[in-house]
């Protein structure tokens, strides 16, 4: 992967520098407001997404506009910011509607829906999870073919070995607009194992097969508790403290040892 650092030092681009300019881009695209949206600027870059029928694609253009990347931009904390820039874009980000409507707030039994906690709302999907169901517990929601999911728990091994953290892992599929609906099929192969395989099915890539009966359901029920909760990216990291308010990262934490210490004893309490 070849990867672009922004004028600011402060996000990466996951792309290819490329000879044309922004100028040429534009020409090419027909400069129709159907085809070519303004994204604004992020860390020093000009986003335009390019919609050609129902392929399209994200370029960032160089502060001069003589070279863009395709390509997708990441800061420093690893939240994907090109995801935020198209996500109110019609048939971009996966959405999530349950009779019509836009759903808001966290899934009950009966499939209404209620304001609650991020917390209460994690608990509330379906999850794998990694360690000891005597540690206190974290969760964690994931994008199978995020990188930084992948580092997220890679980082926390650790943790897991020592029996200090039980971690539960909750797919989502955020990164489609980029990965051409990869991440979605992924998700399903995850929801179609069961809790306990889940996680080192996915560490293992084996996430092949047909997707079960319920797996889409699942998902879904997962989308609409991460849209409830304000998901921003992937992983997005929620755990009780030990004051009892919520903890949460957006992104890859600074520092996972202040994390784990800062866990209260009742985060494993409510399964």
């Amino acid at each position: 992967m070849i990867l672009q650092v922004t004028p600011d030092g402060e996000a990466i681009i996951a792309g290819a520098q490329t000879d044309l300019s922004a100028e040429l881009l534009l020409t090419i695209a027909g400069r129709e407001d159907s085809r070519v949206t303004e994204l604004g600027s992020s860390h020093g870059m000009r986003g335009l997404f390019v919609r050609n029928g129902r392929q399209f694609q994200v370029f960032y253009a160089t502060p001069d506009g003589e070279r863009v990347i395709p390509g997708v931009m990441w800061d420093a904390s690893g939240k994907n910011i090109t995801r935020e820039q198209v996500a109110h874009l019609p048939g971009v980000a996966p959405t999530v509607t349950i009779g019509g409507e836009k759903e808001t707030g966290a899934v009950s039994s009966a499939g209404r829906t209620t304001a609650v906690s991020a917390l209460e709302a994690a608990r509330g999907a379906t999850f794998g999870t990694i360690g000891s169901e005597a540690a206190p517990r974290i969760y964690v929601f994931i994008d199978p073919l995020c990188g930084y999911s992948v580092r997220a728990v890679q980082q926390l091994q650790p943790f897991i070995a020592a029996g200090r953290v039980l971690v539960a892992i909750i797919p989502v599929s955020v990164l489609d607009y980029e990965d051409e609906g990869r991440s979605t099929k992924s998700a399903l192969a995850m929801l179609s194992k069961p809790a306990d395989q889940m996680a080192s099915a996915w560490s293992h890539g084996d996430l092949h097969g047909p997707a079960s009966y319920d797996a889409e359901e699942l998902l879904r029920r997962n989308m609409v508790i991460a849209e409830a909760i304000g998901l921003r990216g992937t992983p997005t990291v929620i755990w009780r403290k030990q004051d009892g308010s919520e903890g949460r990262v957006d992104g890859l934490p600074e520092d996972w040892n202040a994390v784990i210490a800062s866990i209260g004893s009742e985060s494993h309490a409510a399964r």
